[in-house]
Parts: structure tokens; C-alpha cells; sequence
């Protein structure tokens, strides 16, 4: 896959800010959270395709039904992107359930688990210490 170009790389950014607008003023389906946010966009060259990946606050089930949600109206959002921007096609939008962020908070909770535990091995091992030296 080639590089991006600064062009690219701006259209991404614009279709992100736009969708992130659209999703939580615009949209008043109950499916979709409140609290859902836009992570990324990628928009194909042709602008013909755009994946967008998409960030739920919420257990599972709250997850699936937003997307669900953002999957129904996305004739109506594709309308308002392109009148809120003017591109020559206004892409295909196909919203990915991203979980990186929630990945990123569970493996920062383990890595947060094991320090707790190697500081606990640590400050037994002091104490032992302590009783043998005197």
C-alpha cells in the first residue's frame, strides 16, 4: 500500500472532523451511544470508499448497536458529508468497530497489576532482608 499524500492525509482529517460533527449532533437514533467517538478515517484515492473507525464507551452490546445505528443511516450521513464537503464523489462510508482504546486501557490495567505485584515481591524481600541482618 503506497504512502499517503499530503492531500490524502487532509481529506482524512476533514471527513473525520465532519463525521465526528454529524454523528453527535445530527444522528438522534437511540442505538447509537452518546459517547462514540471517530478514531480514524481512511478514504480510498478515488474517494469512492472510506472506512471509518469507530470508538463506543460501553459494554458489547452497546458497541454492536451502535454500529448497527451508524450502519442504518448511512445514506443520511453520506448526504450530509456532502454538503458539508466538497469533494468531487462523496465516499462509500463502512464503520469498523475499532477497540484499540480499550485494548490499550486493559493491557495498560495488566502491565499496572504486575508492577503492583513486583513491588509487593520487592518490599517482602526487603523486609526479609532487614530480619537477617539483624
Amino acid at each position: 500500500m503506497r504512502k499517503n499524500s499530503v492531500k490524502n492525509t487532509r481529506i482524512n482529517s476533514e471527513v473525520q472532523k465532519e463525521l465526528s460533527n454529524i454523528i453527535r449532533g445530527e444522528i438522534k437514533d437511540p442505538r447509537i451511544n452518546p459517547l462514540t467517538s471517530v478514531v480514524a478515517v481512511e478514504v480510498s484515492p478515488d474517494l469512492k470508499n472510506c472506512k471509518a473507525y469507530i470508538s463506543v464507551l460501553g459494554d458489547e452490546e452497546s458497541q454492536k448497536d451502535t454500529i448497527k445505528g451508524l450502519k442504518s443511516a448511512e445514506g443520511y450521513i453520506r448526504v450530509l458529508l456532502a454538503k458539508r464537503i466538497n469533494l468531487r464523489n462523496t465516499p462509500e462510508i463502512n464503520f469498523v468497530l475499532d477497540q484499540s482504546i480499550e485494548y490499550g486501557v486493559k493491557m495498560s490495567k495488566l502491565i499496572d497489576e504486575v508492577v503492583g505485584e513486583h513491588d509487593e515481591d520487592a518490599d517482602e524481600q526487603d523486609e526479609t532482608v532487614g530480619e537477617q541482618n539483624e
